[in-house]
This record gives structure tokens, sequence and C-alpha cells, in this order.
């Protein structure tokens, strides 16, 4: 007889933290470590629950007494640029799309130090360190590309300067962008939206229905740029469903409006393992 085993990986809790998106509030997050031969499914049976990839962690928000942030995906077949977007793509036509391996360069560092400094001194990541960041980009045991795009320099070299750069990993159902960062002295040609924009692209071609982006926080200026996206999804109280009206989601807290931490935990879908004889 052959019998198909659930895997079984352990979760843990975090200490509650101050919150890099709400002023006032503290984080909590829910979080398992990705390893082993199963991580591969693992990281796409618990991306389709509102889990994130940071190195070999997965991770969801689990916050006490808040439920604001909400992991985003577009659906790609049903996706049309808005007359602001098609704008942004006219404005980028210069730059050129290379796909590698999760390798850190110290020409990404450089650039990822810029992106820092300018746009998030005060960050959480804003101390990093070049050992780090080649752990963030490397230390992936899923199949993930880090996506360059570079502009031509001055002699025409379209491989002459690179302007921007997303860690992004491959999921059975489409791809999940990790983290992106660019060159913020182009901050005027909207990069981070073109990399979103490039990434549905991306998907259209190999077939795949969706693009993570990450966490949607309502009330959160640092997050609120996804909701200007068509097609867009958000997973809230267990399911997906189509963000509609943004005004409607409401990130204030409530003690009530989050379940205990078990029941959390037993409600999450695990992947089957491969068949075993017995």
């Amino acid at each position: 007889m052959r019998h198909s085993l659930p895997l079984a990986p352990q979760f843990y809790v975090t200490a509650p933290q101050p919150c890099p998106y709400l002023d006032g509030r503290s984080e909590r997050k829910l979080f398992t470590a990705l390893q082993g031969e199963n991580a591969e499914k693992l990281n796409n049976a618990l991306s389709r629950q509102g889990f994130r990839r940071s190195q070999n962690v997965l991770y969801r928000p689990s916050c006490a007494d808040c439920t604001a942030c909400l992991s985003a995906r577009i659906r790609v077949a049903d996706f049309a640029p808005s007359r602001t977007q098609r704008r942004v793509l006219r404005r980028n036509t210069d730059l050129s799309r290379t796909a590698t391996s999760p390798w850190a360069t110290e020409e990404q560092f450089d650039l990822f130090r810029r992106y820092l400094d300018q746009r998030h001194a005060d960050g959480g990541m804003a101390d990093m360190d070049i050992f780090e960041f080649a752990a963030m980009i490397e230390e992936t045991p899923v199949r993930s590309r880090v996506i360059e795009y570079t502009r031509p320099d001055e002699n025409g070299d379209k491989r002459g300067l690179l302007t921007a750069v997303c860690l992004t990993d491959v999921l059975d159902d489409g791809l999940s962008m990790v983290y992106s960062f660019y060159d913020p002295e182009f901050d005027h040609h909207s990069l981070g939206t073109y990399i979103i924009l490039d990434h549905i692209e991306i998907a259209r071609r190999s077939n795949l229905p969706y693009v993570y982006l990450g966490y949607w926080v309502p009330g959160s200026r640092k997050m609120g740029y996804k909701a200007g996206f068509g097609a867009l999804e958000i997973y809230k109280n267990g399911r997906w469903e189509d963000i509609g009206d943004p005004e409607r989601h409401s990130g204030e807290t409530h003690p009530l409006s989050v379940d205990p931490i078990a029941e959390q935990v037993a409600r999450i879908a695990l992947p089957e393992a491969r068949p075993t004889k017995g």
C-alpha cells in the first residue's frame, strides 16, 4: 500500500516589534523554515496562503490586534495597464532586461545602497552590509532569479548602466517579487511601477496566472501604490478576493479581529510529500 503523507513544518512566532508600515503599532510574524527537498512545494503552497519568503524562511503577519497587512497578487489574464501605466512603459523603452541566477554582485550592492540611502534611510534594512545583501540574494532553497534592468551608457552599450534589480521567485502559479530596488536618480521614471508591469509581461509570456506583489497595507503611504494596479486580489479571511474599492478595507485594529495562533496554524493547508510505501 502507498500512502501520501503531509509535510509537517514547525511554525513559530516572532516577538512583537515596531510596525514598519503603520505608526504606533507593533508587528508579529508567523514563520517556518524553508529547507530540504520539499522546499519548492512548501513555498508554492504557502505563497497561495499569504506567506512571503525571506531567504530560507516563510512568514506571514500575525499581529496580536491588527489585520491590516494583506498579501496581494495580480491576475495576469485580466490585467490591462491604465493610461498612467502605459506612459510608464513608454518612458522606459530604453531599458533592457536580463534574468540571471541568484548571485550577488558589487554593482548590485552599490545600487542597493544608493536606493536605501535615498528612499529608506530609516528602514529596517538601512544597515545591511554586502555580506547580508549577498545572503538576501543567494540564500534561496527554491527556484529564484535576479532580474536586472540596464540602460544604455554614453556609448550606446545596452549593458552599460545597471538601473534596477528584482529578486524574483518562480512559483508553480506565478512570479513572486521578493525584493526590488532601483537607481533613485531615475525616480521620475516610476521604476517601481515599471518593474511590476514588466513582471506581468514575463508571467503572461510564461503562461503563469499571477504576479505576487507582497503586502498591501490600507493606510500605509509606503504600500498604497499597489492598489493602483488593476485585476488586484488580496488574501483576506483565508481566501483570495478582488480588492474592489480599496477604501472599503480598513487598517483599524481590534483585539477580536485576530484568531489565536494555534487556530491559524491548524488552518494552513500543507502540500503532500512523495508517496511512501507501507
